[in-house]
């Protein structure tokens, strides 16, 4: 009755834990790391003189160094001490070179030109002077002559005036018997020519012509 007890795993199999077994598997593989022995090199008494040798070359290699840099350092400080920052550099003087001026001579026609031209210009300025002279003196007697016509007609003007004043005061002082009419016809127009847009007085005008011909007579 093994069969149907309560075992029902089979005699063959065994459970096996995934856990025990990796645990396992790392504890033999620490232990053959553990059981594997350190090799040291031998050390030998020619080895510390070769060390110490290569140790000294390295220290002079260094020193070398280090004093080429200082040197080159003091060079550029003593460049930079002579040169300073802002300052410029003045320019070397050059010798100035001194030209002697040579004459220059013109050829002989250039110059019998310049001095045709010369006469020529001092000659038109003298005979523009001359022609404005001529002109002022024009305009000074075209002056003159304008202010005696204008005097002289003035002159006749007023004659003329005073002539027709004085008849005008006569006639009106002491007019004559018979010149009446006269007088009036004096006054008239009596030239054919008359404006459209006036009025005909042709008939007035012949009447006091007559009168002034013919006239009447007292009673």
């Amino acid at each position: 009755m093994d069969g149907f007890g309560d075992n029902f795993v089979p005699n063959g199999d065994v459970a096996v834990d995934p856990a025990a077994e990796f645990l396992a598997r790392e504890q033999d593989q620490l232990a053959g790391i553990e059981d594997v022995a350190v090799i040291q090199e031998p050390v030998t008494d020619n080895a510390e003189p070769a060390a110490a040798a290569a140790d000294d070359a390295a220290h002079e290699d260094a020193d070398a160094l280090t004093n080429n840099n200082n040197a080159a350092n003091d060079d550029s400080a003593a460049a930079d001490d002579t040169l300073t920052p802002g300052a410029a550099i003045a320019p070397q003087p050059t010798p100035e070179r001194v030209v002697t001026p040579v004459p220059r001579v013109d050829p002989e026609a250039i110059r019998i030109w310049r001095e045709e031209h010369q006469r020529k210009l001092v000659e038109k300025d003298v005979s523009e002077e001359n022609a404005k002279d001529a002109l002022r003196e024009k305009a000074k007697q075209e002056l003159a002559d304008w202010y005696k016509q204008h005097d002289e007609q003035v002159a006749k003007t007023r004659q003329a005036n005073r002539c027709a004043e004085k008849e005008l005061v006569a006639d009106t002082e002491r007019p004559e018997p018979g010149t009446e009419w006269e007088r009036i016809a004096k006054l008239c127009d009596f030239s054919p020519k008359t404006a459209k847009s006036s009025r005909d007085v042709s008939r007035m005008r012949s009447i006091v012509l007559h009168v002034k011909q013919n006239p009447p007579l007292k009673a």
